[in-house]
Order: C-alpha cells, then structure tokens, then sequence
C-alpha cells in the first residue's frame, strides 16, 4: 500500500505544527497582560540596568534636557525641580530624538516635536507621545528606576 501525499495532508500536518509552536509559544507564565518594564537581570525596557545613574541635575537645564543616546532616554526638567523622563525613540518611525530645545524634544529624522512636561506630540508627523521612563532623584543624582 503505498500513500499519497495530497494537499490536505500537508496542510492538516502544517496546521498542527503550527499550533503546537503557538500553544508552546503562548503556554505558561500565568500572564495577566500586564507589561513588565523590568527584566530578570534588573533592566528596564530601554536594556539600561536599573538603579543606575543617568546625571547629576545640574546636567538637565531648567526648560530644557539632556538626551542619553546608550540607554535611549531622554530626561527634561520642565519647571525648576520637575524632572520627567521619556523614551528617546520617535513614535513616529523609530529614530533617536536629536535634541531638546524651546521647550519640545525634537526628532532630526521628519521633523517631530514632543513636549518636554509630558511627551505629547507638539508637531508631528508623530501621532502618539513619548511612553514615560521611570526615575527617581536621590540628592544630586537622577537614576534610573
């Protein structure tokens, strides 16, 4: 008896495949979708390791920020003593925001302009703001939470 390969077989075979690699994928870890900003090795979602120091506040002008290109973060101080910190990476196609002036953080690659209180898109192309970093002042020092 010899058999024959036909269409079904091989889709009814890749469909399982298929499955098995999604349920093996997906399977385990109880997730309650929530997205975890931190990882076993004590990183945050930028890949910085978490607890570590980002500058001293007299780096971050009053007005103004400072970009952090390694740990792709951008910190500003809107009003004397707010400091906030934003993701350096444009929502709008990914490029590393540039620089921080009158006000906006502002991506080189098609003109976007986030506002440095609180991310939001000032100009776009950008459609969705700057996501919030976590970080803590202790003293002097800025760091990463």
């Amino acid at each position: 008896m010899t058999h024959e390969t036909t269409r079904r077989t091989v889709l009814l075979a890749t469909g399982a495949t298929g499955a098995a690699a999604l349920v093996a994928a997906c399977g385990g870890g109880g997730d309650d979708g929530s997205e975890s900003t931190s990882s076993p090795t004590g990183q945050d979602a930028t890949g910085a390791p978490a607890g570590q120091v980002l500058a001293n506040i007299d780096e971050i002008p009053v007005g103004g920020g400072k970009i952090f290109k390694d740990e792709e973060i951008v910190v500003t101080q809107p009003e004397q003593g707010q400091f906030k910190a934003f993701s350096a990476i444009c929502t709008h196609q990914r490029c590393t925001v540039g620089s921080v002036s009158d006000g906006t953080i502002n991506c080189p690659c098609h003109g976007s302009k986030f506002q440095i209180a609180d991310g939001a898109v000032a100009q776009g192309p950008a459609t969705r703001p700057l996501p919030a970093e976590q970080i803590a002042v202790e003293g002097n020092a800025i760091r990463l939470t």
